[in-house]
């Protein structure tokens, strides 16, 4: 059969699949979540012995050693997959809340209900863990989900697949609720994304490349993530030793994530007092600055920064570095340059932190604290599918809840219109 005529079966299988699904209690999902984890750990074997065909296959690629420990399933990855299906399983269920209610003149009483997407195509690069987590959220969302994973982990992804219908069965949820495209043809994608008859949306995850070609050739609606271009202001009422604790924790926990800090901007009038202790810290830590003329003539071995560093996602031991006039020259910057992703401001002023937080337009806005918080699970949602740059119909991580959508629902006895 062709790929065309295999991607559109996988499609009709998903959305009746996702009828079913919708109607399922929290505890049919809760437990068909449970035995995924249990299944997980149990065929621990069977899952490492099907990801060494992808090791395999990225060694003779030539695939970077960051990639390589992306790819693999190890015993500990293994057990994060199914620690974090229990504890999906134990969040709220969002399907089936009334969000708000009112009573009109008329004694019609008008509310609000969260109810599924109904099918959710998701596409992602290398990590096979993430096949589980994705059919973890859409689950007890009530969402099907048809799952296109990268060719490096395409075996892996395939073994987590048959555990997860083997758990699914067993609990009494349609299998079908759960797909993956099985191949590695990019014309999969192409197809999959002309089916805005049987799918809802469109999550891609991966890198800036990945997500363009998917927004620019999708029919679906779909939730964009190009780049985090993370902004930290400290401000001249700032506290500068945490000042210093903060930069260096957004900077250099983990430099290669959507979330770690890419540009620093400091007030000119706390510049002199902050930046060469801030800059010495940095360059001890392993980070290689890019200042404009002031950040230069106060940490020597900066670098120049150039125009591009300015809207540059480093993903790297990389800092761009500049000193800015007041909290409107800084959030001047952040809306020229920033990616509507994460910043942060490091204040003492109420007023300033208030205004920040107002005006700033990115997905999380923090004061005083690490960019690094913009995850899910530090933000309380339990877990996420991704973060959205977007606003239709979700801004920043995705949990349960940005899942689901609201639809309107009515209570009469016997109103008609006149």
């Amino acid at each position: 059969m062709s790929i065309k005529y295999d991607v559109i079966k996988i499609a009709k299988a998903a959305r009746e699949a996702s009828r079913k699904l919708a109607g399922l209690s929290s505890e049919v999902k809760n437990k068909a979540l449970l035995k995924m984890a249990d299944g997980l750990e149990k065929e621990a074997g069977f899952l490492k012995k099907e990801n060494e065909k992808d090791l395999s296959y990225g060694r003779e690629k030539g695939l970077s050693s960051a990639m390589m420990d992306r790819l693999t399933l190890s015993d500990k990855v293994i057990k994060g997959m199914a620690d974090g299906l229990r504890e999906v399983a134990a969040l709220p269920d969002p399907v089936g809340e009334v969000t708000k209610m009112w009573l009109r003149p008329n004694g019609l009483q008008v509310g609000k209900m969260r109810i599924p997407l109904g099918v959710i195509g998701f596409i992602y690069e290398a990590r096979p863990n993430v096949t589980a987590d994705a059919a973890g959220l859409c689950i007890k969302s009530g969402n099907a989900v048809i799952l296109r994973g990268g060719s490096e982990a395409f075996h892996s992804s395939i073994a987590i697949l048959k555990v997860i219908h083997k758990a699914l069965e067993g609990a009494g949820v349609p299998a079908d609720a759960v797909a993956v495209i099985p191949t590695v043809e990019r014309e999969a994608i192409n197809e999959m994304l002309k089916l805005e008859e049987y799918i809802d949306l469109i999550i891609p995850r991966g890198g800036e490349g990945l997500i363009r070609f998917v927004s620019e050739n999708s029919r679906i609606p779909v939730i964009k993530h190009y780049k985090g271009v993370c902004h930290l202001f400290v401000d001249e009422s700032a506290d500068l030793r945490m000042a210093e604790e903060i930069v260096i924790n957004s900077k250099c926990q983990r430099p290669g994530v959507c979330n770690a800090l890419e540009t620093l901007l400091v007030h000119e009038k706390i510049a002199d007092e902050f930046l060469p202790e801030m800059g010495k810290r940095l360059i001890d830590a392993g980070v290689e600055i890019r200042g404009c003329e002031k950040t230069m003539k106060l940490i020597p071995q900066a670098k120049a920064a150039a125009e591009e560093d300015w809207s540059m996602e480093y993903l790297a031991l990389i800092l761009s570095v500049k000193v800015v006039k007041d909290i409107d020259d800084a959030m001047a910057h952040i809306a020229r340059y920033g990616s509507l992703h994460t910043e942060s401001i490091i204040t003492s002023d109420y007023h300033n932190s208030r205004r920040f937080l107002r005006e700033v337009d990115s997905s999380v806005v923090l004061v005083n604290a690490s960019t690094r918080f913009n995850d899910g699970g530090q933000l309380g949602l339990g877990a996420e599918i991704g973060i959205s740059t977007t606003k239709i119909h979700s801004f920043g991580p995705m949990g349960l809840e940005d899942l689901t959508i609201t639809k309107y629902i009515v209570f009469g006895d016997g109103q008609i219109r006149v």
